[in-house]
């Protein structure tokens, strides 16, 4: 009986395959990103995006079935926010500091929604919800009274966000002329005073 040799099959086509996929969703996420922030998200279109990604429209509705799904998807927001409970106390202001330092210069993404926030509802609530999911149970492994932990968070959110909206969204000379070093020792003993003092 005459061996027979499996069907040839064409070895890189599966493995090539979820590469294109992947690499047409982040040309997708860096065209809406842009053109989010650029225009706002009532003013920019599928075909727009699509455009800018150099891809047809309808991949766009492919993957991410229509707008509200795509600013979703190129919206979402990951602080990386470390366990506070496991900071010395007397640290913890300087090191949410440098943590969001590192977050606005790391991540367009956060900067481009906050340009998105200051004009348009759904970005506004994006950034809601990054504030209720993230930053708020972060705070409240080190917040001393439960009860103000509500208050404790959106002094210290008023403090990170409106350096980095001067710094990284309006470009404020005086706000990016700043070192890292400079950022840190001015907004570290606030935070710290947000985050520990008794209520005034």
């Amino acid at each position: 009986m005459a061996d027979t040799a499996p069907a040839p099959t064409a070895p890189d086509a599966a493995p090539d395959r979820p590469r294109r996929s992947d690499a047409t969703r982040a040309a997708i996420l860096d065209a809406a990103r842009d053109r989010f922030a650029a225009d706002g998200y009532e003013r920019a279109t599928i075909r727009a995006i699509a455009r800018d990604a150099g891809i047809d429209p309808s991949m766009v509705m492919r993957y991410y079935g229509n707008k509200a799904g795509l600013f979703a998807a190129a919206s979402e927001i990951d602080l990386r926010l470390p366990d506070l409970a496991s900071v010395p106390r007397e640290q913890l202001g300087a090191l949410l500091v440098e943590h969001f330092l590192d977050r606005w210069e790391g991540d367009e993404t956060l900067t481009g929604m906050v340009r998105v926030a200051v004009t348009n509802e759904a970005g506004a609530e994006r950034l809601r919800g990054v504030f209720a999911d993230q930053i708020r149970p972060a705070l409240a492994a080190v917040c001393p009274v439960p009860e103000e932990l509500s208050a404790r968070a959106a002094l210290v959110g008023s403090q990170l966000v409106g350096m980095g909206m001067l710094r990284y969204v309006l470009l404020l000379p005086p706000a990016v002329g700043l070192s890292r070093e400079e950022i840190v020792a001015w907004l570290a003993p606030t935070l710290q005073h947000y985050l520990t003092a008794e209520h005034p």
